[in-house]
């Protein structure tokens, strides 16, 4: 849903107040089987376009997805699918549970076909995951309920890929019509709970379970708002769940919902990375210099307001294959030793620190703070549409599947890096056979990104949610945030 029409003064304030209404603090008694959830308006709730934490908890909510994929262990928890196999990693099988749309269509393999043929075609969020990722020769539907998907070269990330948030079937209905920005006002999934009537923008929606599930929550009411009013009125007892905290309600968060508030790692992360252009960093001592003057804490504290980690490695934790034994050396703030890494390395002059169209406040902070720990000037530009800045950029990733290959390659793309062992290690962690070894493999190829660092990590995004004490069962999911579906009172 990229843009909205205008609509008539009268109409907009009649839009308004709706949405007022919906957010409003006097919600009432707390009705059995009746859950409220503050939220951020979503972006959109066309499953395979969506990257914010709120279109992701909703669609997560609407959809099943064909799997859930763990990097850090490789372990694959069949959900729509029963299955996913293949003997060669080269083609492979999947067998579909029987489902159906909630407008009660089937959901056949023949729907995953076209589904996926759509967003081939667009330049939607989860795109890439077909086209960059996957690249399959061959898709088909073996049947109604087994596909059968064939790749261009072997890989063992196939069910990360298939788990990919964006991938969740479309009905027939709108997959003929492609009247997408219509279908994301009413979205029609195969998950556990459907939305009842159309999303109401500024106020929000209705979520029922489309199957009895004892002990669950019957309805969920979505209502959009205010972040901190939102918080507060879960402490007054006038909302249910609030998933988002600001930053200044961070340290408070603690001892207002003792026991009651989780945080979990986002897909998203931010990186300064250095293309081959950016030729007076072409030595990695250079690059080491910058990463070590990066006072991440600070940026986590400052800009980016508690809603983020300083990075620990180049993985990002939602990524990440297994854990790490402690934070990279890159990652640490050392303003003596990148100021003496700077005079070896014969670096002299200013520095200009490029950023996209986003908000540049974090990349502004970040060039002030290099200023004083490197002791030249360094100052943050917009980069130019087009083309490859001479000097580092701010990198925004917002990953679209669990698989930690898609971040390494989308990094190295990025800086044009052609290491051959990293490269070597990144396909091998790719074909081998064992998820323990792949994990390894990736770990390895990580180190070796590391050592020549061209993408300097920075942070890692992380969500918030409370709840008040009649909730039970608040589990949040690293693409989906708070597990809708699990919820009960």
């Amino acid at each position: 849903m990229r843009s909205r029409p205008l609509v008539p003064l009268t109409l907009a304030a009649a839009v308004l107040a709706a949405g007022l209404a919906g957010c409003s603090s006097s919600a009432g008694p707390a009705r059995p089987g009746v859950l409220s959830v503050g939220l951020g308006e979503p972006g959109t709730l066309l499953p395979a376009d969506v990257t914010d934490p709120s279109g992701r908890m909703v669609t997560g909510a609407l959809w099943t997805p064909l799997a859930d994929y763990d990097p850090a262990s490789g372990k694959v928890t069949p959900r729509a699918a029963e299955s996913i196999s293949s003997a060669d990693q080269a083609t492979w099988t999947v067998r579909l549970r029987p489902g159906q749309f909630h407008d009660g269509t089937p959901v056949t393999a023949q729907s995953y076909v076209d589904t996926w043929k759509a967003i081939a075609g667009h330049r939607w969020a989860s795109t890439p995951v077909l086209t960059k990722s996957l690249r399959a020769k061959d898709i088909t539907a073996v049947g109604a309920n087994q596909l059968r998907i064939v790749l261009d070269r072997p890989s063992n990330q196939v069910p990360a890929w298939l788990s990919a948030p964006g991938l969740v079937p479309l009905p027939a209905s709108v997959l003929k019509s492609r009247d997408w920005n219509g279908f994301a006002r009413h979205p029609i999934g195969n998950g556990p709970l459907r939305l009842e009537g159309d999303w109401q923008p500024g106020s929000g929606g209705k979520l029922v379970r489309v199957a009895a599930d004892p002990g669950r929550a019957k309805e969920i009411e979505l209502r959009v708002g205010d972040p901190a009013q939102q918080y507060d009125d879960v402490k007054e007892g006038k909302l249910d769940v609030a998933t988002a905290v600001p930053g200044d309600r961070h340290e408070a968060m603690h001892a207002d919902f003792a026991g009651r508030h989780a945080m979990w790692a986002l897909p998203r992360a931010g990186y300064l990375v250095f293309s081959a252009e950016a030729t007076r960093f072409a030595d990695p001592a250079v690059r080491h210099a910058f990463a070590l003057g990066t006072d991440r804490a600070a940026l986590e504290s400052g800009p980016l307001a508690h809603q983020a980690d300083a990075a620990k490695g180049l993985l990002p934790p939602v990524v990440a294959p297994g854990e790490r034994s402690g934070t990279c050396r890159p990652c640490t703030f050392d303003s003596a030793a990148a100021r003496s890494l700077l005079n070896q390395a014969g670096f002299t002059g200013d520095a200009s620190v490029y950023y996209e169209s986003f908000d540049g406040t974090w990349p502004q902070a970040l060039a002030e703070g290099l200023s004083k720990s490197l002791g030249i000037p360094v100052n943050a530009q917009r980069k130019a549409t087009g083309g490859k800045p001479t000097g580092p950029y701010a990198l925004e990733v917002k990953a679209v599947s669990p698989s930690p290959a898609d971040l390494l390659h989308t990094l190295a793309e990025a800086a044009g890096y052609l290491d051959a062992g990293f490269a070597a290690d990144l396909a091998s962690a790719e074909t081998t056979a064992s998820p323990e070894e792949a994990a390894q493999l990736f770990r390895v190829a990580e180190n070796e990104a590391l050592r020549d660092l061209p993408a300097i990590p920075l942070w890692t995004g992380h969500g918030h949610a409370v709840w008040s004490a009649r909730v039970h069962d608040a589990a949040p999911t690293p693409f989906a945030g708070i597990d809708l579906a699990r919820l009960r009172d």
